[in-house]
């Protein structure tokens, strides 16, 4: 599968399509599988059955269109530059590179440049987002504390 660095915003025709669209695929979302038949404006027509973890990712994807928004899809075992990595966590590239030499992600070396894999940057971001959560949790819980004492 080719890969397109393209980034193609959708225009007010499609974010109302992906609306529409998403609104009609919503109510299938519990579905084990989804039967699709499609029709082209060409006059192709066709039946397809999809598993419905893949009807979820369509919806996602048409979530975000619907929203304006640009969507790419990447293969999970994908290897990132240091800059895609720290776009994807919204950080600085330099940063980025701190946390993996610090070894809070893994990274390969290709000759002087850096690779990380997708799913270790996504790895890196949950727990992130479990630790700043717990923190927050922990942080609450202390501010009740010192209210009852009152």
């Amino acid at each position: 599968m080719a890969t397109q660095n393209v980034v193609q915003l959708p225009n007010q025709s499609e974010v109302e399509q992906a609306k529409q669209s998403s609104r009609t695929l919503s109510k299938y979302t519990d579905a084990d599988r989804v039967q699709l038949s499609l029709r082209g404006d060409n006059g192709e027509a066709d039946d397809l059955i999809l598993p419905g973890h893949v009807l979820q990712i369509l919806l996602d994807v048409l979530s975000e269109m619907s929203r304006g928004n640009a969507v790419s899809v990447v293969p999970y075992h994908q290897e990132l530059s240091t800059q895609e990595a720290a776009n994807l966590l919204n950080v600085s590239r330099p940063f980025l590179v701190s946390l993996l030499e610090n070894g809070d992600i893994p990274f390969r070396k290709v000759g002087a440049h850096r690779r990380v894999m997708l799913q270790d940057v996504l790895n890196y971001q949950k727990a992130n987002r479990q630790h700043r959560k717990y923190a927050l949790d922990e942080l609450g819980r202390l501010s009740q504390d010192e209210d009852m004492g009152y």
